[in-house]
This record gives structure tokens, sequence and C-alpha cells, in this order.
């Protein structure tokens, strides 16, 4: 009876795991910058575009397996090239205005994203499915799993455990928690706290892109994928508290779990299922599960 449930939970965390690489790079560039970024999606749709692009076109020359290399390289590409970009042209000068301001700044981004992308891939469907191939399945007790799946849990485990040891025992992560923390006090310490914003940034988009690349596999990526992922982001974090990396981890796990069980249960829920969560989440706790009021750390 207990294995009739295995795969729903498998499902429910591999789901879970891409949605904690975009929700954690959201609530990281929000903890650091306060900047709630709209257009944290495009980052995510560009970074399956890129690597279902690039990663054709390495299989296409060295094999399936040189092919791999490209759900890595693409986000770290798009992090590069469009991360300080970003940060230094469009979005320093709203710091410290009011946040409807950096709203409308972060959608006009999305919008101009979401045009780029249409011009540059156009609107008809993507699709390469050899990465998840190449891995193959497990057959367990009688139940087949794609090795894929667990792969990006362990990703995902080894991501989050990655960025508290970062915060925690680097230099960078140190001058990361300094600014958070104050950014007046930091700044008078010699911390240069827009080198801070630029990484910071460029790190969150890193993470939204490559939340896409390691979904390209095992969805079709078109028009529409990045606003898709920008509002089950908010949610995600809403729920965990924003701000929070475990707690964006454990909302990540909640709506995966709750969106796998809809689709085995209830497939007409599934699409509300991650709002539900969050509104049952936020009646209980109008900061999410380990926001508190005034709180502000990383």
């Amino acid at each position: 009876m207990l294995s009739a449930y295995i795969p729903l939970v498998v499902d429910g965390l591999a789901d879970a795991a891409l949605i904690f690489f975009v929700a954690v790079g959201l609530t990281l560039v929000f903890s650091v910058m306060r900047i709630l970024n709209v257009a944290h999606g495009s980052f995510y749709a560009l970074g399956a575009y890129a690597s279902v692009v690039i990663g054709i076109w390495l299989t296409g020359r060295g094999g399936p397996i040189l092919g791999l290399a490209a759900l890595v390289v693409s986000p770290i590409l798009i992090a590069v090239l469009l991360g300080p970009l970003i940060e230094r042209t469009l979005l320093r000068w709203t710091y410290g205005r009011p946040e409807a301001l950096q709203i409308l700044v972060t959608f006009g981004l999305f919008l101009i994203l979401e045009d780029a992308q249409k011009l540059l891939f156009g609107v008809q469907p993507y699709s390469n499915a050899a990465p998840m191939q190449i891995f193959g399945i497990s057959q367990i007790g009688g139940i087949v799993y794609l090795n894929y799946q667990l792969l990006l849990i362990a990703m995902a485990i080894g991501v989050a455990i990655g960025l508290r040891l970062m915060l925690k025992h680097t230099r960078i992560g140190k001058l990361i928690v300094a600014v958070v923390a104050d950014q007046e006090v930091a700044q008078t310490l010699g911390i240069d706290s827009s080198r801070v914003f630029i990484l910071a940034f460029s790190l969150g988009v890193f993470l939204a892109a490559l939340g896409g690349a390691l979904a390209s596999p095992t969805v079709g990526v078109a028009p529409g994928l990045g606003s898709e992922t920008i509002v089950l982001a908010f949610a995600v974090a809403a729920i965990g508290g924003l701000g929070q990396i475990e707690g964006a981890a454990l909302a990540a796990i909640l709506v995966g779990l709750t969106r796998s069980a809809a689709i085995y249960f209830a497939p007409e829920f599934q699409p509300v299922a991650p709002y539900l969560v969050m509104l049952a989440v936020l009646l209980v706790r109008p900061y999410g599960l380990f926001g508190s009021v005034g709180l502000r750390r990383i």
C-alpha cells in the first residue's frame, strides 16, 4: 500500500526541486537588495531556451554526453551576461525609492524579456529530452523511476546546503550577510555594497536560469513559461517567508507534494493547489513559515 504513494512523493520532490531553484534565487535577491523582481521568471525561461538550443547544438557536434554541459553552461552564460548589466543599468537607481516604482521597473523588464524571447526563439515550442534519456530509469520494488528526477532532488539538496555553507563560511557570504544586516554599517566598515548587490543579483539570475535549464528536458519550452514560473515562485516565497532560504526550501516541498497529490487524486485542482496552500499558511502566519515582522536576515 505504501509503495503506491512512493511515486507520488518522488514526483512531488522532483517538482519541488525545480520550484526551489527559482524561488531561492528570488528570495536571495529580495533579502539582499529589497527588490521584488517580477522579471525573475524570465530568467528561468531564458535558461530553459538557452539550454535546449545550446544542448541540441552541442549534441550534434559531440554526442548526447557533451549536450549535458548545456544544463550548466547556459545558466552561467545568462547570469554573466545579464546579471551585472541589468543591476547596473535598470535596478541601481531604484534603490531606496518606493516599492511600487521598483515593481514597475522589473515588470517593464519582464515585458521586454518576454518579447525578446519571441524575437529570438519564435513562438513554437522547443524540447530536448536527451539529457533525461541519458540517465535512464531505475526499477525499485517493481516501480520504475526516472533517474533524472532523482538527480534533480539531489541537486536541489546540494544547492541548499551549498548556499548555506557559502553564506556562513566564505568571505563573499559574510560580506552578503553584513550588507543584509545593515548596509550603512557595512559601507562604513569598507564593504563595497555595490559589488555585493551585483554578485547577489547575478547569483539570483543564475539560480533561476539553472532551474529553467534543468526543467527543459521534462517540459516543452514555449512563450508564457516565465509568467507561469514567477507566479509560482512568488507563492513559494510568500509561504516560506520572504528572504528565508530554509523557508523557500520547505515551501517548495509543500507546494511540490501538494501539486503531485492533486495530479494523482484531483487533477482539476492542480492549477490552484499551490495557492490554496499559500492561503492556508498566510491565514495562520501572515509573514510566512519562517518570516516575522521586521526580521531581515538570510
